[in-house]
């Protein structure tokens, strides 16, 4: 997952501010543990229904791993468990994942006798090229319904909310590597590669899994071109990490102030207007921003209107070159909230489920092609930043409904061990009508563990690079 590529989401209150994020540690990762729980427990179930259907023994369905993934043979203990028939239901000690074990399939449990002696009616492999790809299929379908599912639901009870780039009265504002691209401070939008911008939270996506060559700003009434280079679009990738591209251009207002902190003592309070600091005006957010950080570790002097009086006072500037205050967005910001029917919000769902995967498909292009994009590549660290410090069931159901989409598309791809793998062999076996032997399949899993377990790694170490 390349961070925010995909994370459209206009929040409630945008979170510019001018110190110390605070951030609900436990919130952030009960959210990931309970979306992810619940889609992987409806992956596997969807192997588990198609296998049941067709007659296929069930050894068991778990949720987590009863062993030390992917040493099917250590550490094997349950925290529950409990049989109905042929299954073993449970719950595993390893947090990560789960999976149902189908008599006569080489999985994860790499077990080489199967290799080794003829199948059994109840087995997988016993059954018929059509039903094997169905119970192969089965997880990638729930998830890719269930995404359909949830962004359908969340339309209809919440709609959608959007930023036309029409209601930015100031124009945009820029971080350092927008500046240096061409961008200025209250620029509007209003192309990119000559399609029409009418959402500000689409443009950075636009540029990115589109590759756009150019973007047409309006600016002092004139349209200036600024051409976007591969290099440049690595370079945004890797700052979407830490940084806005593009956000919105709003006046220096005080919103709220964080507790203890210097703007606290310097006593800034809410609707604060602040007009300068030292002896360069900041009637803009960004331009104060631009001007507090050049005070970093040492005191700013800053002057202020409240209400009809012009006030001048001091701040001890934090080592990051902040102050600690949530400046005013709300007051300055029009967005469009649009409401859904029943119907239209399964066509809209549908649209933005289809768009989700053509743009997981997108960023697979992007990483191979975009130099240094793959280092820009997540895991759940990632997954674990995109999530709100608060509960908020809208946004946990617009992830969890991402989550489910990518979690198909994943396993779509044709890398032994994903299902897509198995597939591969599968529609190869009904292509040609000869079976793909099961040594075969046995040490393609090995081959596809290590590649998995690599890219996995790779992924999940993002936070070091």
């Amino acid at each position: 997952m390349i961070p925010n590529a995909l994370d459209y989401r206009l929040p409630d209150k945008i979170a510019t501010f001018a110190t110390y994020k605070i951030e609900n540690l436990h919130m952030k990762l009960l959210q990931l543990f309970l979306s992810l729980t619940i889609l992987i427990s409806l992956h596997e179930f969807g192997h588990f229904f198609f296998a049941k259907r067709f007659k296929c023994r069930v050894d068991k369905f778990y949720l987590f791993f009863d062993f030390l993934f992917p040493f099917a043979g250590v550490l094997n203990f349950s925290l529950f468990k409990k049989k109905i028939g042929d299954t073993e239901y449970g719950i595993g000690w390893f947090p990560f994942g789960g999976y149902v074990s189908i008599a006569g399939m080489v999985d994860e449990q790499m077990d080489k006798s199967l290799t080794e002696r003829e199948p059994e009616p109840w087995e997988m492999r016993a059954k018929p090229a059509w039903q094997r790809l169905l119970i192969m299929m089965g997880g990638i379908l729930v998830n890719l319904f269930l995404g359909i599912f949830i962004y359908w639901m969340v339309l209809f009870f919440w709609g959608k909310e959007t930023l036309p780039v029409k209601n930015l009265t100031y124009g945009i504002s820029c971080d350092s590597l927008a500046l240096d691209m061409g961008f200025r401070n209250g620029d509007k939008v209003i192309s990119v590669d000559g399609k029409p911008v009418t959402s500000l939270n689409r443009v950075t996506l636009e540029i990115i899994m589109n590759r756009a060559k150019n973007v047409e700003v309006e600016r002092n009434g004139a349209l200036v071109n600024i051409p976007i280079t591969n290099d440049q679009i690595g370079l945004m990738l890797k700052s979407l990490k830490h940084s806005e591209f593009l956000g919105v251009r709003t006046p220096a207002e005080v919103d709220s102030v964080i507790k203890g902190s210097p703007a606290e003592k310097a006593g800034l309070k809410h609707g604060d207007k602040l007009l300068s600091v030292g002896s360069k005006s900041t009637v803009f957010f960004d331009e104060f921003q631009g001007e507090i950080r050049k005070d970093a570790n040492k005191e700013a002097d800053i002057t202020l209107l409240r209400n009809n009086d012009t006030i001048h006072t001091k701040a001890n500037v934090t080592k990051d070159g902040t102050i600690g205050f949530f400046a005013e967005h709300n007051k300055f910001i029009k967005t469009e909230k649009v409401s859904y029917g029943i119907g239209q919000s399964f066509v809209q769902g549908l649209d933005d489920a289809y768009e989700t995967i053509i743009m997981q498909a997108k960023q697979f292009v992007v990483i191979f092609t975009v130099k240094d994009a793959h280092k820009q590549v997540g895991g759940f660290y990632t997954m674990y930043k995109t999530l709100p410090d608060q509960w908020d069931w809208e946004y946990f159901w617009k992830r969890t409904a991402l989550f489910s989409l990518m979690l198909a598309f994943m396993n779509f791809l044709p890398v032994p061990m994903l299902d897509g793998g198995y597939i591969m062999f599968i529609l190869a076996e009904m292509i040609s009508g000869r079976k793909v032997p099961d040594k075969v399949l046995y040490y393609a899993n090995y081959v596809g563990l290590v590649l998995i377990l690599s890219l996995m790694v790779y992924a999940n170490t993002d936070f070091l690079r």
